[in-house]
This record gives C-alpha cells, structure tokens and sequence, in this order.
C-alpha cells in the first residue's frame, strides 16, 4: 500500500519541482524554472488552508527525507449549476507528475485516487483535466473520458 498524505506548505518546494518534471515532459525542450520563486509564496499559502479550494496529494521518495516521487493537484471551482451538476462544483487536475526515478511504482496512480475522492467529498459534479498521451491510460483507467466540447485560450 502506498502511503499518501496531503501536502503541507513545506513540501512547496518539492511540488514546484514536480510540477516542473511534468511541464518538461510535455515541451519539446526543458523550460526555465525563473518562474518558480515568484510561485513559491503563493502556493506556501495555499497549501496551508486546509479547507481551501486546492489540494495537492503526495508521496514521499522512499530513502531521500524531504523530497516527493508523486503528486495529484488540483482545485474545486464554482461554475453556475447545470442538469448533471446543479450545484456547480467541478474539480480541475492541473498536476500529476512522477519523479524519473520513481515511475512504475503505483503513486500517481495512489495520488490521483486522494484527489479524485477530495472532489468527490466536497461535491463536485465532475472532474476535468488535460491529458498527454502518455498518461491517458491511466486516467482511463479511473474512468476518464475524451471531452467532446472544443476548448479554447485567451492568454492575458
């Protein structure tokens, strides 16, 4: 059984550095990390609030003190209720991602599942995310599906 936990403001750093492995994998090439000490403050604060908007499940890399091998993160939104979901509560996953050397083990899988019942316990009607190809079986395999409705982006 794999042991996850919430993550606490001190495990900031590390879930910045997983977020990062995850933004690699999907860019053509390795981006810069400049943005992550303008990130930091914010997500300390997050992480504190227990009863916020966003969580972030890990698991400690067995054998390195202070450092992740996975994470699940995500927030719970408001949108105006709808027939499915008249509440309007959504969960959206922005982060799953493994440490290189850690992969294969079940904690993506194992954090994912904390967040997936996070949604679930504080009501939302459905969950969203992004997928790359090579974690679409592992959704799937959580009953994900394609989405139908065409996305766009506005960048500001």
């Amino acid at each position: 059984m794999t042991a996850v936990r919430r993550a606490v403001p001190e495990d900031a750093g590390e879930v910045l550095r997983l977020r990062q492995v995850m933004l690699d994998a999907m860019a053509p090439a390795p981006t810069s990390t400049d943005w992550h000490a303008g990130s930091l403050p914010g997500l300390r604060a997050r992480l504190a609030e227990p009863d916020g908007d966003l969580a972030a499940f890990v698991v400690d890399r067995p054998g390195r003190p202070g450092a992740l091998a996975a994470l699940a993160v995500g927030t719970l939104e408001y949108r105006i209720g709808r027939p499915g979901n008249p509440h309007g509560r959504i969960g959206y996953v922005f982060s799953v991602a493994t440490d290189p050397g850690a992969r294969r083990r079940g904690y993506a899988r194992a954090c994912l599942a904390e967040l997936l019942d996070w949604f679930r316990e504080r009501g939302a009607g459905h969950v969203m995310l992004t997928a790359s190809a090579e974690a679409e079986p592992l959704y799937a395999s959580l009953g994900f599906t394609r989405d139908t409705d065409p996305s766009m982006r506005l960048y500001l």
